[in-house]
């Protein structure tokens, strides 16, 4: 049985989410997203002027008349949210956690996806493959995909992209538009992430605390990394210390986004605490004028 305050927690994301979807998103994820892929419909005689790329030679060698593959428009998407819930998404500084923020943008996220008649799949991932719910369309299946993520007892606190990644494209053989939905506390998951932005129309939503990029000047102050249970007690006073953890949050950043656009992976940058509709918003726009 699941919790009332669960499903409290999975009707307050719906009902401030369903502004945002009939207001903003679902205009903008239609043009950006629908429509993206072609598939076969049928054969048909070759015509004068038709591309010969086209022509399907094995129904043309059984009749012995030219034949052409016609294919429509896929109207039909299946948007997969591949999360993150490693121990690091229990951290925030401001108004939310990392995890949270997650499940917020999630619900967004699915709900354009069935105002548009598409499916909606979920992978839940830590160090492992901790929940799979193959894609469904409807909204009661989309309150599911909220509940899986809001009830849900990760098994495993640190984090394997890689693992994800392979994951998905083992499960989901047909393209999809396949949110990944992360902080990136994690390394060598560069070939998987090639290989799954091939398959996939695939896009990072890097998630962020402001404290994880620039630390506060409070004295000492003992830190815990939430994936590893690492303690290291260190001066925030030092300037010198403050300087060198943030070129290195800069360092591993760009390291990332160098990967990101190795691969051609979009990204969209959220920080708790700052709201979320313009960024997401600037990435739709962008999206739609490469089209």
């Amino acid at each position: 049985m699941i919790p009332s305050e669960i499903l409290k927690q999975v009707r307050r994301i719906e009902i401030r989410t369903r502004g945002l979807v009939n207001e903003v998103f679902s205009g903008e994820y239609h043009s950006v997203f629908k429509g993206r892929g072609m598939s076969f419909a049928e054969v048909r005689e070759y015509h004068y002027g038709d591309d010969i790329r086209s022509i399907d030679w094995n129904v043309t060698a059984r009749t012995g008349t030219p034949f052409v593959k016609v294919f429509e428009e896929e109207r039909e998407l299946t948007v997969m949210l591949v999360v993150d819930v490693s121990a690091s998404g229990n951290f925030g500084t401001r108004e939310r956690m990392k995890g949270e923020l997650a499940v917020e943008i999630c619900a967004l996220l699915a709900f354009s996806a069935i105002k548009n008649n598409d499916k909606v799949g979920l992978v839940i991932f830590s160090d492992r493959i901790e929940k799979f719910v193959p894609p469904r369309k409807g909204r009661r299946h989309v309150l599911r995909v909220l509940r899986e993520l809001l009830y849900h007892e990760p098994e495993g606190r640190g984090t394997d992209i890689r693992g994800a990644l392979e994951y998905l494209t083992h499960v989901q053989r047909k393209r999809a538009v396949s949110f990944l939905v992360s902080d990136f506390q994690d390394q060598g998951f560069d070939r998987a992430l090639a290989v799954a932005g091939r398959r996939h129309d695939l896009v990072a939503i890097r998630l962020g605390d402001e404290r994880e990029q620039e630390l506060p000047r409070l004295g000492y102050l003992e830190l815990e990394d939430p994936e590893t249970g690492e303690q290291v007690v260190v001066n925030t006073s030092d300037a010198d210390f403050r300087t060198a953890f943030a070129d290195r949050v800069r360092e591993q950043r760009a390291d990332l986004d160098r990967v990101l656009r190795r691969s051609k992976v979009d990204v969209v940058d959220l920080v708790t605490g700052r709201p979320y509709v313009r960024p997401l918003m600037r990435f739709f726009e962008e999206r739609a004028r490469r089209q």
